[in-house]
């Protein structure tokens, strides 16, 4: 993506991503060491490839930050989360922003260097339905009315490395004596709250963390 440029601004993000050891200054400094010895060995010594990292690449209070910088290059690389590249891009808009990371998810560290999905933003939170664990995100064919059947020893047909979105529910529900409740039929899933209903926007969010919006439920 930046072999065309000459002069390249690698922009890691001091939030998320730094967290998941994926787009901090580590890594930026890593990535800046690498380009530039890979471009030396293949003749090209005259690029520049600097790096630099802001607290949060989602907010335009810290991209304030690179405002006198960015005329020096003529392409950033964003080491931040989709979210991150095109903040830059709408802030700097007469300068190509490439992604340097491929933004999978939003999860949670399950142990050290590993992280699950967990959630996936749908807009319509089930949680308090489902002992709090959601089958949207846990169950690979999203069901809402138990388990598809293809399951075994606990572990996802789908993904079998993976434990049963449901097996994981029902067990939770047993620990917590309401298994009773899982003998109503849950109606479809409002999607329209979702990605499926086009780009969404919070208005007036006092919940609002490094682009992980929430809204209160009614």
């Amino acid at each position: 993506m930046i072999k065309d440029h000459r002069r390249v601004l690698l922009v890691g993000c001091g939030t998320c991503v730094t967290v998941c050891l994926a787009g901090g200054e580590r890594e930026a400094g890593i990535l800046g060491s690498a380009l530039r010895m890979a471009l030396r060995l293949q003749g090209h010594g005259d690029v520049v490839v600097d790096e630099c990292t802001i607290e949060r690449q989602c907010e335009d209070a810290f991209i304030d930050l690179l405002a006198q910088r960015v005329p020096e290059y003529d392409a950033i690389c964003s080491l931040g989360c989709g979210a991150g590249v095109q903040a830059l891009a709408e802030r700097f808009p007469k300068t190509p922003v490439y992604p340097g990371l491929n933004t999978q998810f939003m999860g949670i560290l399950e142990s050290q260097g590993i992280w699950t999905e967990k959630c996936s933003g749908c807009g319509n939170c089930r949680l308090g339905e489902f002992a709090g664990i959601c089958p949207i995100t846990r169950c690979a064919k999203r069901l809402l009315n138990g388990p598809c059947g293809g399951s075994r020893d606990g572990k996802c047909e789908v993904h079998p490395d993976l434990g049963c979105g449901w097996q994981l529910i029902h067990d939770r529900a047993a620990n917590l004596g309401i298994l009773d409740r899982f003998e109503r039929i849950v109606p479809p899933h409002d999607w329209s709250a979702g990605l499926d209903g086009g780009p969404r926007k919070v208005v007036r969010e006092d919940q609002c963390i490094a682009g992980m919006c929430s809204r209160n439920l009614p």
